[in-house]
This record gives structure tokens, sequence and C-alpha cells, in this order.
């Protein structure tokens, strides 16, 4: 569309026109006028270029030795919502958590199970440091 006919679109819509007889009028697709017209729509939200993409949703499978540790812990809210709506999946003698989260949150719910590998004075259980690695593949294959 050119120029002076999209600021006439303009004109015209901010007058009450609608996007049908603006089309109608000027023999264009409501495409085209919606397009001319578009920062001015009710349900426009200005949004940067370089801005990122929200992140999606991920489940992952987290061991239960994992899960048992985190809800013993201090968590952030995000984190204790996310333990919380997972669903518990039973295997064999044990349990997965199925977590739906954020890469983001899946990362740190990873780095407060770090105690599982051991720390300074406290002995490491190999199950535990086991689930916690299996854990850690799990959300090492997540995109940065």
């Amino acid at each position: 569309m050119a120029a002076a006919k999209a600021a006439d679109v303009r004109t015209a819509y901010l007058k009450g026109g609608s996007i049908a007889a603006l089309a109608r009028d000027h023999g264009v697709s409501r495409g085209a006028i919606r397009t001319a017209v578009a920062d001015l729509l009710p349900d426009h939200t200005a949004s940067e270029e370089d801005a990122p993409a929200p992140e999606l949703p991920v489940t992952l499978d987290m061991p239960g030795k994992v899960a048992d540790y985190l809800r013993t812990t201090e968590l952030e809210p995000a984190e204790r919502v996310a333990l919380d709506q997972g669903t518990t999946v039973r295997r064999g003698q044990g349990y997965t958590l199925r977590v739906s989260a954020v890469p983001a949150v899946h990362r740190q719910l990873l780095a407060r199970c770090q105690p599982l590998d051991g720390a300074q004075g406290i002995p490491a259980v190999p199950a535990q440091r086991k689930a916690r690695r299996e854990y850690e593949n799990q959300v090492s294959t997540l995109t940065p």
C-alpha cells in the first residue's frame, strides 16, 4: 500500500472506520488495512526487535531422590510451584517426578541439589549422586 494511501487509512481508522469498510473503500484486503494500522489496534503491544523470545516450558523427568531432597530445601516461589505441580510416575521401587518448567527454573533446581554430589565434610550417597547426575544430563540438553 502506498504511503499516502496508508496515511488516509490510518486517519479514517482513527475516526472510527472499520477495517472491513476501509478495505472495501480502498480496494485492498483487510490484512493490508490491519498492517497499515497495526500499531493502532487495541491488542498491539510494542516489542523490540532484539527482545529475546520467551522461554517455553519443558517437561523433564526428575529422579525421586532429587525431588525428595528438593522438597526439604528452601526454594524460590517459581521453583516450589514447578516442584509442587509435578506429576509422580512410579518406576519399579522408586519414582520420578515429571516437572514442567522453563529451562531457567530447571537450571536453578539443578543448582539447588548440588549438595547431593557431596560437600566438604558431608559424605555423598552414591544413589543420590547418580540421581543428580541423571537430572543434570537432562538439563544440560536444554538450549541455553
